[in-house]
């Protein structure tokens, strides 16, 4: 009898473990209404759709219980859905400790295995990327520019002719030079196989996140350790850092903690904040691995959406360019610059409303029962999200929610008032792209300047346009997900006009 592969035994396995965790996830009676089927069964069939109908199974919940709470059927849970300012509000200012946000996104990313348990018990680096690097962006921008600069005439040479390139994995590896850049500079940042680390780590994190948060918990320790990138990625990451952190390491005892030629980078900041075990080259390289899941996959997939509606709608180009010319001429390439860039930042917000990178956010766990103003009833041990993608598409909070308008907040921002509410990075109870509250996005300032620059850049560098013209390449939706289309490219050529 021939052998069975190894590969039909693990989906067998894989496939017995999630049904075992659906039917255990139904035992739990969470009552609000549910979108689709609720019996302990007929869910199964909804928790499927929810893999590739989730966005449009949001916008259905949305729309019947609009300003109240709803559940969905997943694979490994029940997860509640709240809509409406009020009730986003209420999440996003519930104590912690009984609507947790680290928990939450420890249960979904399964950061124990994806990330390590290390970060997930002290993520003092998190306020370091808040304060630090906020603060430090107007010094480090000439790093950022001369980053972008070189990453775009390496990866995307000027030609006269039209050139196509993958777009989310050219960019991909723009945004992982330019965040090291700032993270743990030259040479590092230039390093092929660093950068190549970097983009896998982030991949596969994600992809182990979302295998473990389908198993039994009683069998995550196994399977987290079977399929864990952790260990062998600080394995290859210390083999670049090593040098650097053990030379700064040694500057450190030497000199003191403001040693001569001290870089001003993300590495320096950690490494002043870290105590006992953390100082050790193998978590630094771990945390600073962490960072650079974050900063990669957000960063380079807002670029891609953003890249395919201005190559795809090329009457924004002309205006924007305008714009950039004025500015640059005026500020040259700074930070200030960025600021006052209101058509490209309006571009990029846009794109965050009407594309976005995922349908739900300000996720929490509940650690203990917990009843909203409403008498919504969460009991202990749910997950809970608001609908962001529905609210970003609602004509209550959007005029025409459901056109593209790429200088909708430059627009608004001429009002009296709305100079500051409409940015990018500010944060509403309607505009949730980054979350909102004490847990919005700490990186988000550093990757809105970032995002800005490099569409600048682009403009003033080069012309861009689809393969098929005036046609966006349709995105890939996986539960709650909006993926750019991996395969799509953009072509470009030396700026004519």
């Amino acid at each position: 009898m021939a052998e069975t592969p190894l590969g039909y035994i693990i989906a067998t396995l894989l496939a017995l473990l999630t049904i075992f965790r659906y039917l255990d996830a139904r035992k739990r009676d969470i009552k609000v209404p549910s979108v689709g089927s609720s019996g302990f069964i007929t869910s199964y069939i909804a928790a499927f759709r929810w893999i590739f109908q989730a966005h449009s199974i949001l916008s259905d919940g949305y729309l019947k219980y609009k300003n109240r709470a709803f559940k969905i059927s997943r694979l490994d849970r029940w997860q509640v859905i709240v809509s409406g300012s009020k009730l986003v509000e209420e999440l996003r200012t519930a104590p912690d400790e009984k609507l947790s946000f680290l928990a939450a996104i420890s249960e979904s990313l399964a950061i124990e295995f994806s990330l390590g348990q290390r970060l997930a018990d002290n993520d003092f680096h998190v306020a370091i990327i808040r304060s630090q690097l906020t603060r430090n962006l107007g010094v480090v921008f000439p790093e950022v520019r001369d980053e972008i600069v070189q990453s775009f005439e390496e990866l995307i040479p000027s030609s006269n002719e039209w050139v196509g390139y993958p777009a989310l994995e050219t960019f991909m590896q723009i945004v992982t030079r330019t965040s090291n850049r700032i993270f743990v500079g030259l040479p590092v940042c230039r390093d092929p196989e660093y950068i190549k680390l970097n983009i896998e780590y982030t991949i596969q994190a994600v992809k182990v996140g979302a295998v473990i948060a389908l198993t039994p918990h009683i069998l995550r320790p196994l399977v987290g350790r079977l399929l864990s990138p952790i260990r062998s990625g600080v394995r290859r990451g210390s083999k670049h850092l090593r040098p650097v952190i053990e030379d700064r390491l040694r500057r450190y005892e030497e000199y003191g903690v403001n040693y001569p030629d001290k870089p001003n980078d993300l590495l320096s900041w950690i490494m002043d904040q870290a105590e006992g075990e953390e100082r050790k080259v193998e978590n630094l390289v771990l945390r600073l691995m962490a960072v650079n899941m974050a900063a990669i996959h957000t960063s380079s997939m807002s670029l891609a959406h953003t890249m395919f509606h201005l190559a795809s709608e090329p009457q924004y180009i002309e205006p924007m360019r305008e714009e950039v010319e004025s500015v640059i001429k005026r500020d040259g390439w700074t930070k200030a610059a960025m600021t006052k860039m209101r058509k490209v930042d309006s571009f990029l917000k846009e794109t965050q409303r009407y594309t976005g990178l995922g349908a739900l956010t300000v996720d929490r766990m509940a650690l203990e029962d917990y009843t909203f103003s409403d008498g919504t009833f969460i009991p202990k041990g749910t997950l809970v999200s608001a609908a962001v993608g529905a609210m970003h598409h609602d004509e209550e909070n959007y005029k025409d929610a459901n056109k593209f308008d790429g200088f909708r907040f430059a627009d608004l921002r001429e009002e009296d008032g709305e100079g500051v509410k409409h940015q990018m990075v500010s944060t509403t109870p309607e505009y949730l792209a980054f979350g909102h509250g004490r847990h919005a996005c700490p990186g988000r300032f550093f990757a809105a300047n970032e995002l800005k620059a490099m569409i600048a850049y682009i403009l003033m560098t080069y012309d861009v346009k689809m393969e098929d013209a005036g046609v966006r390449p349709k995105d890939l939706h996986f539960g709650p997900t909006c993926v750019p289309d991996p395969k799509a490219s953009i072509l470009f050529r030396r700026r004519q006009g």
